[in-house]
C-alpha cells in the first residue's frame, strides 16, 4: 500500500463525517459526526483521533499474515465452541505476533503527542474498536471487540492498539459474522483514540431515546452508575434508571417521569499509580449505593442532549432514528461528556402493523425477579454458568443463568431460552444481545444463581411489566397477535383501565383513545407502601419497627412527606406521558380503612369499621381533618405532574362522591391544594357510583366536567348486594334491568348537562352484550381491561355499524 502521505492512517475527530464509515467505522464516524456539528449546539465531546481500517489492512499486509488469518477461518463450525475458541485464539496470536508497521506507528504517536499538547503529558485515552460493519442499521456489533481504559505513555499505547486490532477476531466477533453472514476478510477495523473523561471520579452510563422494551419512543432513557462506564455496558453492576418524557421536555418542563435506585455496588476506577493495571473495581461505600449518580439537573441535562442528537440523526436520516449514547460526567470538571453514539438496531426495526402480546395462563412459586427485557415468555431447564469455562456444557434450549454476561458468551446466549443474571440494568449486555436474539431475560436478579439450580425446570415471564419473574416449573402461556393494518377507530371511545405504572408503556401500543380509569391505589400500596399521614406525623408512629422501616424507604428526602410526592408523581407521570396527548383519568386515592390500616404506620391513623365498604372512603376523607393532609400530598403530586412536568392530559376523578355538599367541599379542598377547575385546562370528573350522583345529576353536574360510572359499586348500591360477599355472589350481576336503567338515566343526564359520560367498570369486559347496551344508550367512552380492549372495539364497530 502507498504510505507516502504523512498521517495516510490518521483521521481526526473534526475531519470524519458519518459518510466515512467504510474508512473509520461506524463508532468513530459517529463520534466524528457529532464531534464537528453539535458541540456549537452544546454538547460536550472528548477530542480524539481515528486509525483508519487501512491502517489494518497495511498491518496484515506488511507482516504477510492474511493468507494464515484466512486458512485458521476456513471450515469454522461456530457450534462447535471449543473449534470456535481454539480458531479464535490462533488468529488473535497471529495479529499480535504481527506487531504495528513502523511508519503506521510514527503516524500514531504523532497523532498523540498532538492530543498530549491538548490536554497535558502522557494524557489519558481511551482506546476503542470501530468495526467498518460496525453499528450499521441491520447490525449493532454491540461489545463485538475489545476497549482499553486510561492508557498513557507510548508503550501502553503501542500495546492496545494491536491488542483492539487483534480483538477483531474475538470468539463472539467471529461467531457475530459468521450469524451475520459477514465476510471475515471484508470487515475492518478502525481505532479511535479518544482524551478519557475522568468518570472514574464521578459516573457514566448509557442512554436510549426510547424505551428499550416497549419501542415507546416518547421518553429518553437513562441509565448510569459510579466510574467508569465499562461495568453498566457490561452488566456488572445494578445500575440507577431514568425516564424524561420528550415532547414536554421540548417544550421547556422538567418531565422526570420515572427515577429508580440501583444497588451500584461495585465503580471501575484507574489502576493504582504506574501499574500496568489501568482500571480496577472497587466496592461502593453504602451512603453512596443509597443516592442517584446523578441529580435532577444532570438527568434534564443528558436528557436534553440526547434529543438533540436524536433530532440530528433523523433530520439527516429524514426518518426517526432512534439513538444508543454513552455519557462520562467528569469527576474534576464535573462536566457531562457524550463519548458514543449510534442508531438503536433493534426497536428500530421491529414492525408496528403487528401487535404481539405474551400471557402467561398460570402461575406459581416465584423463584427470582429482576429487570424484565424483550416482552416474551420462555421456559426451559435452568443451566448456571459460574465461569466461561463451564460454556461446552450447555445445552441449546436451556435456560442460562449466570452473574453476568460478556460478549464471549455469545455463541450460547443464541441458542438459549431465556436468559437469567444477577447483575445488570436493561442496557447492558445480557439485555442488549437479548433484545436483538428476541429471547427473553431477567437482568439484575442479584441472586438468581443461588436460587436457580442446574435442571431446575422454569418459566421466564417478560411480559408482565418491568419486574421480570422466574416460575417454577414449565407454566403453559399464550400468545396474541393483533394486525394493526387498516384497523378503523370506533366513534365510541375505546380507554383502558390501568393501575401499574409499568405496564403503561407497552399497553400504549394497544389502539385506544386513552385511560378512562388509572387508580392510585396501586402506586400507594405497591410502590410507596406508606401511610401518607405516617409521612406527615411520623411522630404519632410508635412502632420503633415501623418507623425505622418508613425512614427506609424514604431515605434521601430531608421532608419523608416528600417521597410521597415524587414517587406518586412519578407513577402517575409515567402513566400520563405514555398516553400523552389522549386524556388519562386519574382517580384519586379510594383505600378503604381496613387497607388504609394495612400500609406502614397505617394503624396510628385509621379507624376499625364494620363496614369499610360503605364507610370512611373516597370523597369524605379529602376534607377530614384525619385525612386532609394525606389528601394534599396526593394534590401536590397531581400538580407536579401537570404543572412541572407539562402533562396537561391529566384529568382528576373523585371516588364515592356521596352528596352535592360534599362535591363542594372537595373542589375547595382542591384549589386550597393548587389544583383549580379550569385553571391550566384542568378538568375534574367524578365517579357516577351511588344512585345519589344520577338522582342529582344537574346539582352534581355545577361541580364536574364529567361522570365515569363505577359499574361495580354502582350494581352494589343499587341492587343492596355487598360486592365483597361470597354467598350474594350469584345475585351481583351488573345486566340486571334495574342497574341497565340506572346506567342509561346517567348516560341521559350527562348529555342533558353537556357533560362527558363514560363507564370504567368491570362489566363490558367481561360482558360484550353490555358493551353493545353502552354504545346504543350513546355512552362518549368505554374503559376496558387491557386484554378485553380489541375484542371489545371490534364489538362496538360492528354495533355502530348496525346503528347506522
Amino acid at each position: 500500500m502507498n504510505t507516502t502521505s504523512a498521517a495516510r492512517y490518521i483521521r481526526w475527530f473534526g475531519e470524519i463525517s458519518i459518510e466515512d464509515i467504510p474508512e473509520v467505522g461506524g463508532k468513530n464516524a459517529s463520534i466524528g459526526e457529532m464531534y464537528r456539528e453539535l458541540q456549537n449546539e452544546g454538547i460536550k465531546i472528548p477530542n480524539g483521533f481515528a486509525i483508519t481500517a487501512d491502517a489494518y489492512w497495511h498491518m496484515l499486509q506488511a507482516a504477510g499474515v492474511l493468507d494464515e488469518l484466512r486458512k485458521t477461518m476456513e471450515g469454522l463450525d461456530i457450534s462447535n465452541v471449543k473449534d470456535l475458541a481454539t480458531r479464535g485464539s490462533k488468529a488473535r496470536d497471529i495479529i499480535l505476533e504481527a506487531g504495528i508497521p513502523d511508519d503506521l506507528w510514527a503516524q500514531i504517536k504523532a497523532a498523540y503527542d498532538k492530543l498530549c499538547q491538548e490536554y497535558g503529558p502522557d494524557t489519558d485515552v481511551a482506546v476503542r474498536s470501530s468495526a467498518t460493519a460496525e453499528d450499521l442499521p441491520f447490525a449493532s456489533f454491540a461489545g463485538q471487540q475489545e476497549t482499553y481504559l486510561n492508557v498513557h505513555g507510548y508503550p501502553a499505547l503501542k500495546i492496545a492498539c494491536i491488542r483492539c486490532f487483534a480483538s477483531l477476531f474475538t470468539d463472539r466477533a467471529i461467531s457475530y459474522r459468521v450469524t451475520n453472514n459477514f465476510d471475515h476478510f471484508k470487515v475492518g477495523l478502525s481505532i479511535g483514540i479518544m482524551k478519557m473523561v475522568r468518570s472514574d471520579l464521578a459516573s457514566s452510563g448509557v442512554i436510549f431515546t426510547l424505551d428499550t422494551e416497549s419501542g415507546f419512543n416518547d421518553v429518553v432513557f437513562i441509565t448510569g452508575a459510579y466510574g467508569l462506564g465499562e461495568n453498566v455496558v457490561q452488566g456488572a453492576v445494578n445500575p440507577d434508571e431514568f425516564y424524561v418524557f420528550k415532547p414536554t421536555l421540548k417544550a421547556g418542563y422538567r418531565p422526570i417521569v420515572q427515577k429508580k435506585l440501583g444497588s451500584k455496588d461495585i465503580k471501575m476506577i484507574y489502576g493504582h499509580g504506574d501499574s500496568k493495571v489501568q482500571t480496577r473495581n472497587v466496592e461502593v461505600p453504602e451512603s453512596q449505593r443509597r443516592r442517584y449518580c446523578i441529580n435532577d439537573e444532570e438527568i434534564l441535562t443528558l436528557a436534553g442532549y440526547a434529543v438533540t442528537i436524536e433530532d440530528y440523526y433523523s433530520r439527516k436520516a429524514g426518518k426517526p432514528v432512534p439513538m444508543d449514547i454513552e455519557w462520562a460526567k467528569d469527576g474534576i470538571t464535573g462536566e457531562l461528556f457524550i463519548v458514543q453514539a449510534r442508531p438503536e438496531t433493534v426497536q428500530a426495526h421491529r414492525s408496528r402493523d403487528v401487535l404481539e402480546t405474551y400471557y402467561l395462563d398460570e402461575r406459581s412459586q416465584v423463584l427470582v425477579e429482576g429487570r424484565s427485557v424483550g416482552g416474551k415468555i420462555a421456559a426451559g431447564k435452568a443451566r448456571v454458568i459460574t465461569d466461561v469455562s463451564q460454556l461446552p456444557q450447555f445445552i441449546p434450549g436451556e435456560v442460562l443463568v449466570a452473574d453476568t454476561t460478556t460478549p464471549d458468551w455469545e455463541p450460547i446466549m443464541k441458542t438459549a431460552a431465556a436468559i437469567v443474571t444477577n447483575k445488570g440494568g436493561r442496557t447492558c449486555h445480557a439485555a442488549i444481545v437479548s433484545r436483538e436474539l428476541g429471547i427473553p431475560a431477567v437482568v439484575g436478579a442479584e441472586d438468581a444463581t443461588e436460587h436457580l439450580i442446574n435442571g431446575t425446570e422454569a418459566t421466564v415471564s417478560c411480559a408482565e411489566g418491568d419486574v421480570g419473574r422466574v416460575y417454577a416449573g414449565i407454566l403453559p402461556f399464550h400468545v396474541e397477535t393483533i394486525d394493526l393494518k387498516g384497523l378503523k377507530r370506533p366513534r365510541t371511545e375505546i380507554m383502558m383501565n390501568l393501575g401499574n405504572p409499568e405496564e403503561a408503556f407497552s399497553l400504549s401500543m394497544i389502539p385506544n383513545d386513552g385511560i378512562g380509569l388509572a387508580r392510585l391505589e396501586f402506586i400507594i400500596t405497591s410502590y410507596i407502601k406508606v401511610h401518607p399521614m405516617a409521612l406527615v406525623h411520623p411522630e404519632k408512629v410508635k412502632d420503633e419497627t415501623t418507623l425505622s422501616l418508613i425512614r427506609q424507604l424514604a431515605r434521601g428526602y430531608i421532608n419523608m412527606a416528600d417521597y410521597f410526592v415524587e414517587k406518586l408523581a412519578q407513577g402517575v407521570g409515567t402513566i400520563a406521558a405514555a398516553f400523552y396527548p389522549k386524556p388519562v383519568v386519574v382517580r384519586m386515592s379510594d383505600l378503604k380503612s381496613n387497607e388504609y390500616a394495612s400500609l406502614l404506620g397505617g394503624k396510628y391513623f385509621e379507624i376499625e369499621e364494620s363496614n369499610p365498604m360503605l364507610g370512611f372512603r373516597g370523597a369524605s376523607r379529602y376534607y377530614d381533618d384525619r385525612y386532609r393532609e394525606g389528601f394534599a400530598l396526593e394534590c401536590l403530586a397531581m400538580k407536579k405532574v401537570r404543572d412541572e412536568m407539562g402533562l396537561t392530559n391529566l384529568i382528576l376523578m373523585i371516588p364515592f362522591c356521596r352528596r352535592v355538599e360534599e362535591a363542594k367541599q372537595v373542589i375547595a379542598e382542591m384549589e386550597k391544594n393548587g389544583l383549580k377547575r379550569g385553571e391550566n385546562d384542568l378538568q375534574v370528573y367524578v365517579m357516577c357510583e351511588i344512585p345519589n350522583n344520577i338522582l342529582l345529576v344537574d346539582e352534581f353536574s355545577k361541580y364536574f366536567d364529567g361522570f365515569s360510572i363505577g359499574s361495580n359499586d354502582l350494581t352494589q348500591l343499587t341492587l343492596g348486594v355487598d360486592r365483597d360477599s361470597e354467598i350474594l355472589a350469584t345475585s351481583f350481576d351488573e345486566r340486571d334491568p334495574g342497574v341497565m336503567k340506572i346506567v342509561s338515566m346517567a348516560i341521559q343526564g350527562a348529555k342533558r348537562n353537556g357533560k362527558h359520560s363514560g363507564l370504567c367498570g368491570q362489566a363490558p369486559s367481561d360482558y360484550p352484550e353490555f358493551a353493545e347496551f353502552l354504545v346504543k344508550e350513546g355512552i362518549d367512552s368505554i374503559s376496558l381491561n387491557p386484554d378485553s380492549v380489541m375484542k371489545i372495539t371490534m364489538k362496538v364497530l360492528e354495533t355502530e355499524e348496525k346503528s347506522k
